[in-house]
């Protein structure tokens, strides 16, 4: 069987990614073993959610894992985007700028920043905007100097993952070289890192090299595709203060946000992450290695360093495009009868189509694959819980993409 024959070659990049799993699951669970988890942690609370101690542990077993100061988990952020959203205007102010060094973030914050007109966007509030853009997938240092020293620049955004573009995704060594290279220009300027699709896939984190704050999604790695929903936001002290009030209220930030019940789910999705995060790994390594056999372009290439979990492949083909994620949505648990269509999703400036045949509404940690239907066509694939699951949905869909 073709898809055997592609595992069996795939020894090395498996047994690299165990080791990743085993260090990182050593990490989580000092992290519980530290701070004592017990069964009272899963208790709710509702209302104003004064004295959780669930919420209160689980931000300490986030903050130890990250090696930050302090940190903020919350099921009140509806996805990483509206942490990030919260992050940026918790630390920016009118007439302040915010650069980008990775080129244009994600979409889904084009009206966030005002890159898309928004009355409710940062540039309304009078923030202003720039960007760099990166050279042969790695970072403008020049222009990144030149921009230092010419302007006073508030926030640095450092997005790793790819999103819908067709750079590489970013190491943690490649954000531990332009950090130190940044902070010897202006050590005031505040780096926050989009952390989402990158926890877990190596042994560090963005604080631990030199960030001043982290974000991601809970239904992305961390949350083990057990969270049901949720964010989190690491870093300083300071900085996480100002992001809880902003959360929340001036006054009370962090001292309030009712658990409703999610705690024991956030805190077993961590216990499960690095073991979940393996699995898409290994899922991604595979269709790598096998897409490619069959004539595709991919990126990154089976045997290439990954900073995420997100693997391409380019198919420079409309109807392969929608073929392959048709075929996902087939070998899903959840509404595999279902067959996706591109349509207009909210946050998006091209039709955007999204197999997600998951036990929670887009999660991205479950196995999913999206893509925006524009040239060249590239199918972002992502997730499994579990790597037998994964390798049956590439097996089939190399078969359906192929007939």
């Amino acid at each position: 069987m073709f898809i055997d024959e592609v595992e069996s070659k795939l020894t090395k990049q498996f047994s690299n990614i165990d080791n990743v799993c085993y260090f990182n699951s050593k990490k989580v669970l000092d992290a519980f073993r530290k701070n004592r988890v017990s069964d009272v942690h899963f208790n709710s609370t509702t209302g104003y959610g004064y004295n959780d101690l669930g919420r209160e542990v689980i931000e300490s077993v986030y903050a130890d894992i990250f090696k930050a100061e302090d940190a903020l988990v919350r099921n009140q952020f509806i996805s990483g985007s509206h942490a990030l959203t919260v992050c940026l205007f918790a630390l920016l102010r009118p007439n302040d700028t915010l650069l980008s060094i990775t080129g244009k973030p994600y979409d889904t914050l084009d009206e966030v920043i005002g890159i898309v007109d928004n009355d409710s966007s940062l540039k309304s509030f009078g923030v202003k905007y720039m960007q760099v853009d990166l050279v042969d997938n790695d970072f403008d240092y020049d222009k990144i100097k030149e921009v230092l020293t010419n302007n006073k620049i508030k926030v640095i955004e450092i997005q790793r993952s790819k999103g819908y573009s067709t750079r590489k995704s970013i190491t943690i060594d490649k954000v531990e070289k332009v950090i130190k290279f940044i902070k010897k220009i202006d050590s005031k300027v505040i780096i926050m890192i989009d952390n989402c699709y990158c926890e877990f896939v190596t042994t560090k984190e963005p604080i631990e090299v030199g960030a001043d704050i982290a974000v991601g999604s809970l239904i992305k790695n961390l949350g083990g595709g057990i969270a049901p929903n949720g964010a989190y936001i690491v870093g300083r002290k300071d900085l996480i203060k100002l992001c809880g009030e902003r959360l929340t209220l001036p006054g009370e930030g962090k001292e309030v946000g009712p658990s409703l019940g999610i705690n024991k789910s956030l805190l077993q999705g961590l216990y499960f992450a690095p073991s979940v995060v393996a699995s898409s790994l290994k899922t991604a390594v595979l269709a790598s290695c096998a897409l490619e056999e069959k004539g595709y372009l991919v990126e990154p290439k089976y045997d290439e360093e990954r900073a995420d979990i997100v693997q391409n492949i380019i198919f420079n083909d409309e109807n392969k495009l929608i073929k392959f994620c048709q075929s996902i949505q087939g070998s899903s648990p959840i509404d595999s009868h279902v067959v996706p269509v591109p349509w207009e999703m909210p946050g998006y400036q091209d039709k955007v189509i999204m197999a997600a045949g998951a036990f929670t509404q887009g999660s991205s940690i479950e196995l999913s694959c999206d893509g925006p239907i524009r040239s060249p066509y590239i199918a972002y694939l992502q997730g499994t819980l579990m790597y037998p699951y994964g390798k049956i949905a590439i097996a089939e869909a190399i078969e359906n993409i192929e007939k």
